[in-house]
């Protein structure tokens, strides 16, 4: 898959491909629908296909205090998409000259002129332009004018549920990795560097890799102790290992600040100043202040041994698009 950031080094094959376009927070399976509508009109034509997204998401330059934090940073995010077989990625800088930019400017200068788009797939709710004037129903008005054929692809629901980045983050808030990986299609994953930490699971018995998420911003699940797999980038094999993460205050020590604490469940590994991906599987229980360290070691074996049996029911995958 080619990521293109300018439109000068557009490949000339590029020009009358199918794109389907959104922020693609997530690559759930909303997006994926999305995706997988744009794949389908391609090969029936003989086209190239991808997907146009934006970068930063636009309400991290219009309301950046309100802005949410992310599911999928954009390394992860082009790896998802490149795992679904797309030709390219199309990456439009999002600044105030494109927030501006009428609908029907839009569609006329970017999808036609710049890109040469053949067909564009979006959801029912997508909006843009100045002001999200926009919707699906321009898209594809204006989009006739210039010989752009427009499929608005309907939500997709799991369970009766509607499947979005919004309601992915709720469920990930409350700690319900579980569901929330039913709307993605996959574990929600976090990934940064092992950076060192008060070294006190390792006099407690149990040595934690203190992780920095990266980037900052990006979507944590609620306090508590996880089921998680972790791979480190780099190893030879690409392997996930079982593990158990604290992720929390660590009210036991009055500790300060939000920490990702990581156990891995198959012995020692050197961490410190590598990358650490980890896939959130199962909550085991909310974090809770202890009487005394002793008493959270006990608590630690038993969460151990809740870890290993989820994970005992669970495949590890060999490769991963964030690695």
């Amino acid at each position: 898959m080619r990521v293109v950031r300018r439109f000068a080094v557009l490949p000339a094959a590029a020009r009358g491909a199918v794109l389907a376009i959104g922020n693609f927070d997530g690559v759930h399976l909303g997006h994926r629908a999305v995706l997988e509508a744009a794949r389908r009109r391609a090969t029936a034509e003989g086209s190239l296909w991808g997907a146009l997204t934006f970068e930063p998401h636009p309400r991290e330059l219009l309301s950046p205090e309100s802005a949410p934090a992310r599911l999928t940073p954009f390394a992860l995010k082009a790896a998802l998409i490149r795992e679904l077989g797309a030709d390219l990625l199309i990456v439009l800088p999002f600044d105030h000259a494109l927030a501006a930019l009428a609908p029907e400017a839009f569609v006329a200068e970017v999808l036609a002129m710049r890109i040469g788009a053949r067909a564009v797939a979006t959801g029912v709710d997508f909006r843009f332009g100045h002001r999200r004037a926009g919707d699906v129903a321009t898209l594809a008005r204006v989009g006739a004018r210039h010989g752009i054929a427009v499929e608005a692809v309907e939500p997709v629901e799991i369970d009766g549920e509607r499947c979005s980045s919004t309601a992915v983050r709720t469920h990930l808030e409350a700690g319900r990795v579980d569901r929330a990986a039913r709307l993605l299609g996959r574990p929600h994953e976090v990934a940064g560097l092992v950076r060192p930490g008060d070294r006190r699971g390792r006099t407690l018995g149990f040595p934690t890799a203190n992780l920095a998420p990266r980037p900052a911003r990006v979507q944590l699940p609620g306090a508590g102790v996880y089921a998680v797999t972790a791979r480190i980038a780099g190893e030879p094999g690409g392997r996930w290992h079982p593990a158990v993460a604290n992720l929390g205050r660590r009210p036991t020590f009055d500790g300060e600040g939000l920490r990702l604490e990581v156990h891995l469940l198959d012995g020692e590994h050197a961490l410190y100043g590598r990358r650490l991906a980890v896939r959130f599987l199962e909550r085991l229980r909310e974090e809770r202040r202890f009487a005394s360290p002793a008493e959270l070691v006990e608590q630690i074996a038993r969460d151990c041994a809740a870890a290993r049996r989820v994970l005992g029911a669970t495949t590890l995958p060999i490769e991963s698009p964030s690695a």
